[in-house]
């Protein structure tokens, strides 16, 4: 049976500035998709394609907490930088994931790689915040680099492109990622007329996003930086490109706990919330510069 589509959504109207290094189209929250609705997931940001220019200064976001849940950053075009204040750093080139669980506290920053700065190109990226289980959210912080070459792939018959499996399963391929609760994470590169079958447990908060080209999600036509939504009715998604493009598809387990959320920080009640700014403001998440 087929996972029915509830809604597709276009991109928004105007993108935001996340710092001076992310110019990034919100997804959700912020199309009528409530965090509720599509848990796991909490937030879904896309740096469509764009080229910031040669920079000498470095352009990112600056020191910032974050607590109660794990960040993901896709790179699709481009090279990503970070550094914690649990010590861990890197940088994360096209294909590759960074996926830090902030989980009791941290502090971290993430910019343009320098060589990436200094000569400028395209950069395009995708970062979603995964919410953590009430039992997990103060794990330490730790951090899972992922390197393309690492990803599962599966390759399509006929030359009809690739899936690559970041986390979860696809026909059978395992990804590297290691979650807390249920979630596929595929990076599907289509050719033109390329097709394939996902198949996806009914239970599955589900979504789709468009990175790049066109394709038939289930027959119907959705264009570039389209968002498709899907009921939680059916397991079977079927897409077909009409062109060669790139698609992110996740799902995921719902957490079916409460929502507290204030700017970087996701608990479950107000006071974690109020307990979370305090930690931070009196240095508990530790020091970077």
């Amino acid at each position: 049976m087929k996972k029915s589509i509830e809604k597709i959504i276009q991109r928004p109207a105007s993108p935001g500035m996340v710092g001076d290094g992310f110019r990034v189209f919100h997804y959700i929250p912020g199309t009528d998709i409530s965090q509720r609705r599509i848990s796991p997931f909490l937030v879904l940001d896309f740096n469509a394609a764009y080229d910031f220019g040669p920079s000498k200064k470095v352009k990112g976001v600056g020191v910032h907490p974050h607590k109660g849940f794990e960040t993901v950053t896709i790179a699709y075009k481009g090279s990503v930088a970070h550094h914690d204040s649990a010590g861990n750093s890197g940088v994360i080139r096209p294909g590759d994931v960074q996926w830090m669980t902030a989980g009791s506290g941290i502090l971290h920053k993430e910019y343009h790689e320098e060589e990436f700065s200094k000569q400028g190109g395209p950069f395009e990226m995708v970062q979603l915040w995964v919410n953590l289980p009430q039992k997990h959210k103060l794990t330490a912080p730790h951090y899972q680099a992922i390197t393309a070459s690492q990803m599962g792939k599966a390759q399509l018959p006929d030359n009809q492109g690739i899936v690559n499996v970041i986390a979860g399963n696809f026909n059978g391929i395992s990804g590297p990622a290691a979650t807390y609760t249920p979630a596929n994470l595929l990076d599907i590169k289509l050719n033109r007329d390329g097709a394939l079958v996902a198949k996806i447990p009914a239970t599955h908060n589900t979504a789709l996003l468009v990175i790049n080209g066109s394709i038939a999600v289930n027959d119907e036509k959705t264009a570039e930086h389209s968002f498709v939504l899907f009921n939680n009715d059916g397991e079977d998604i079927e897409l077909r490109a009409l062109e060669n493009s790139v698609i992110l598809l996740l799902s995921g387990e719902p957490i079916q706990e409460p929502i507290a959320s204030y700017g970087p920080f996701v608990m479950n009640t107000e006071e974690e919330i109020y307990e979370a700014i305090q930690e931070f403001q009196t240095g508990k998440f530790g020091v970077l510069s």
